[in-house]
């Protein structure tokens, strides 16, 4: 449905399903948020999976030179966040309640691709579980994490 201020080409996510509503705002050319701040390229988009990359650049940085773990963190969570959300019926929301994050080895800030992936373990009325992980380019973990997410209907 179009309304007045609304733009024609713009979908109306309201109508959509989590993953249907995922497809349609990555697919966006100008879409604004954490994602296009950190480089975030999309993977892979299906039900209950999701993986994002990016690339370490200095400006990811922490004190002594290496990736700071929010870069990590940030990644498992949009990536553990949007396979919840892409098993989610229309009109329905979610927020992040916990994320545990478990670091296992530091990478450099000069070029280094990341591939985050999250897979949902449950999603029930009121709140979901995922799972993701973080690899190199080498295919060594980097990180893993949980996450509990509350369900908005």
């Amino acid at each position: 449905m179009t309304t007045a201020t609304q733009n024609p080409e713009t979908p109306d996510f309201a109508t959509m399903s989590g993953l249907e509503l995922l497809r349609a705002a990555t697919a966006m050319p100008d879409r604004a948020g954490i994602g296009t701040l950190l480089g975030m390229k999309v993977e892979e988009l299906e039900f209950g999976k999701v993986s994002f990359s990016l690339v370490t650049r200095p400006d990811f940085a922490n004190p002594l030179g290496a990736t700071h773990g929010g870069i990590c963190a940030t990644l498992l969570d949009s990536v553990m966040g949007c396979a919840v959300h892409s098993a989610l019926e229309a009109g329905v929301g979610y927020s992040t309640l916990e994320l545990k994050v478990n670091y296992i080895r530091s990478v450099p800030v000069s070029g280094r691709r990341l591939v985050g992936t999250g897979v949902t373990l449950h999603v029930g009325r009121s709140t979901a579980t995922a799972e993701g992980k973080v690899f190199d380019e080498r295919g060594k973990l980097v990180a893993h994490a949980t996450t509990t997410c509350i369900i908005a209907r």
